[in-house]
C-alpha cells in the first residue's frame, strides 16, 4: 500500500510539473486574446491595464516606438471617437522562460487595411498578472518583393 501512494505522489508531482507551463502559456494566449479584443473595442483602460508600465510598443513605421505613456497619447484620439483596430490571430506561438516569470510569442495576424501582418514581443509576470513588456507589430515582406519594397523605403527615407 505504501509503495501505490507513493508512486501515486510521484505521479501527481510529475504531472503538475508538466502542466504548469500549460496553464501558463494558456494564461499567456488569454493575454494576447484580451488585448487584440479590447483594441477592437476601442477599449482605452482594458487595453492599457494589459501593459507593464515599463512596456514599449514597435509599431510598422521605423518611427514609431512608443513608451507606455507615450502610446497612450498616440492611441487616445482614436480610441475615444471608437476608432480601434482589429486584428485577428491566424497562428501564435508562446515560449516560457524557464523558472522565470517571463514569456515571449509571436504571432501571424490580419487586418482588413494592413493584410497579414506579425506580431512578437515578450510578456512579464507581475503579481501574478501577466503584462506585456513590449510588442512588436510588423508587417512581413515575401522574399520575392523585398527588394522592391525597400527600394520605395529609400525613397521616403
Amino acid at each position: 500500500m505504501l509503495r501505490v501512494l507513493l508512486c501515486f505522489g510521484i505521479f501527481i508531482v510529475a504531472t503538475s510539473a508538466f502542466a504548469q507551463p500549460n496553464i501558463e502559456k494558456t494564461i499567456v494566449n488569454q493575454t494576447l486574446e484580451r488585448f487584440h479584443q479590447a483594441a477592437a473595442e476601442a477599449n482605452y483602460v482594458r487595453y492599457f491595464d494589459l501593459f507593464a508600465e515599463q512596456a514599449v510598443f514597435l509599431g510598422t513605421d521605423g518611427n514609431e516606438r512608443w513608451t507606455k505613456e507615450a502610446f497612450k497619447q498616440f492611441v487616445m484620439p482614436h480610441f475615444s471617437k471608437g476608432n480601434g483596430w482589429l486584428y485577428t490571430k491566424i497562428q501564435r506561438n508562446i515560449s516560457l522562460v524557464k523558472d522565470k516569470d517571463i514569456a515571449f510569442f509571436d504571432e501571424l495576424l490580419f487586418n482588413k487595411n494592413y493584410g497579414q501582418c506579425r506580431g512578437t514581443g515578450i510578456l512579464i509576470k507581475e503579481n501574478n498578472t501577466w503584462k506585456i513588456l513590449q510588442y512588436n507589430l510588423s508587417i512581413p515582406v515575401p522574399n520575392e518583393i523585398s527588394e522592391q519594397i525597400v527600394g520605395l523605403i529609400q525613397k521616403v527615407s
